[in-house]
């Protein structure tokens, strides 16, 4: 090779971020980006919106697609391009032409894991019935759509409660599907805690959502090859005629361990701040790997697109050598299920509880708005605080509206360690149309702060 060469494999959001930061860093890189998929720097987070239509095109989730990378930054991105092997000690990687089937054998000096994550699939029999998905990719959300399209379904399933389950209860719920939500464990949304869920449980209820707990699917029944019924693990039988499983993700990291990188105890790739691996250039960003938790102190998976395009960057800045670092995370989250917004940041009551930690925790309910002002609705506010020095440590809402306002400034308060004594005196921005004078983030720091001082 005439000129340093750096390999990403896989093009969305932190293989891409990662490539353009390389690429502004060092122009006189050569940069190859591997893509399993037929697509790169697409927004996978709009497709229930795809779905439901409020999205009409799944063109406009593409933010850049490959000849943008080609023609503007320099960089060549093979589509159908699977990496089947990483050598570490060759420095090279083997890739196979999905749509040839051809191998060919790729140097490189730099190389960054960036292969994502894919959904968990239970052991379900007749998940290759037509009217079975799962939803990860744009391809898939095209189909979905597609399928909805062709087959007009009357019968919604959807497997498994956390965000993807409650934004495609909204999804085909729009699309005039009559929609049941299937969940294995006791409680929907299991990264929150009850006070929160309860909310989001008579949310769903009010737009005709079926919420069934702790059960599980077992096998997917078909008719003329498509989805009719779903029967569960107490022999119930569900007719379904199209069904989507969202029962979490697994990190894409094989390919990395069978090179010999470390994995964490997560599963997913170890990486330092500097999104390095244990094996010398060799980096690893995004849903595929780790990320340092502010609060737990140690390293967690929590796959969110906003992380993987920050570890992206940081990932291409050091490739091309830079000295960047990513700090960490807090956990922060936001969906929205149909007119209730709900969030989270830092640990919950349950986490805490998990990690031993001398926490205490409070509960308060308060007006988005001014009293008086039309449209004021009760947000419900749950923090969580060391007992001993007050720091906060979570925060969790739900309410009508401003929720994600507020969860951003728990989680910049969390990520600066500041005590609900601290939060209670924030000078926040006040209007009647926007918060009430004494704003919810206000009242629930002050409430938290009288109980650990034992007047609450």
């Amino acid at each position: 090779m005439d000129r340093e060469r750096f390999i990403v494999i896989g093009g969305v959001a932190a293989g891409m971020s990662a490539a353009s930061r390389a690429r502004k860093l060092k122009p006189d890189m050569e940069i190859l980006v591997f893509e399993k998929g037929g697509y790169v720097s697409y927004a996978g987070c709009g497709l229930p919106y795809l779905i439901s239509d409020k999205v009409k095109s799944s063109d406009r989730l593409v933010v850049y697609d490959a000849k943008f990378f080609k023609e503007k930054r320099n960089i060549d991105v093979f589509l159908h391009h699977e990496v089947k092997r990483i050598f570490p000690r060759q420095k090279t990687v083997m890739i196979r032409n999905m749509a040839t089937g051809e191998e060919k054998e790729y140097p490189y000096d730099k190389l960054l894991i960036a292969t994502g994550a894919r959904p968990f699939v239970p052991p379900i029999k007749g998940m290759d019935s037509a009217g079975v998905f799962t939803l990860r990719p744009l391809e898939d959300g095209i189909a979905i759509k597609e399928y909805i399209g062709r087959n007009s379904p009357k019968q919604g399933l959807l497997i498994g409660a956390g965000y993807i389950g409650m934004e495609m209860a909204e999804s085909f719920t729009e699309a005039g599907l009559k929609v049941t939500l299937l969940e294995k464990m006791p409680s929907i949304v299991g990264t929150m805690d009850s006070e929160i869920t309860e909310v989001i449980e008579q949310e769903l209820s009010r737009n005709s959502v079926t919420v069934l707990k702790s059960k599980a699917v077992v096998e997917f029944a078909s008719e003329n090859s498509h989805l009719s019924r779903a029967i569960l693990d107490s022999g119930e039988s569900l007719n379904a005629d199209i069904a989507v499983v969202g029962a979490g993700l697994r990190p894409n990291s094989e390919i990395a361990k069978d090179a010999g990188i470390e994995l964490g105890k997560t599963g997913a790739i170890k990486v330092n701040q500097r999104m390095e691996t244990n094996i010398p250039d060799i980096y690893a960003a995004g849903d595929c790997a780790e990320a340092y938790h502010l609060v737990l102190g140690r390293n967690v998976y929590i796959p969110l697109g906003t992380t993987a395009n920050k570890q992206g960057r940081v990932a291409g800045e050091n490739i091309a050598g830079g000295s960047a670092s990513f700090p960490g995370i807090v956990g922060t989250a936001i969906f929205k299920v149909f007119d209730l917004e709900v969030g989270r940041t830092g640990i919950t009551e349950k986490e805490a509880r998990v990690e031993g930690i001398d926490y205490a925790a409070n509960v308060v309910e308060h007006g988005s708005r001014a009293p008086y002002y039309p449209g004021v609705s009760k947000i419900r506010v749950k923090l969580v605080a060391d007992r001993s020095m007050g720091r906060l440590l979570g925060a969790q809402m739900v309410g009508r509206e401003g929720v994600s306002k507020r969860v951003d400034v728990f989680a910049t308060a969390i990520t600066a360690q500041m005590s609900v004594h601290e939060i209670r005196d924030l000078d926040l921005g006040y209007a009647p149309p926007f918060a009430p004078p004494y704003d919810p983030v206000l009242i629930a720091a002050d409430e938290l702060h009288k109980k650990l001082q034992g007047k609450g």
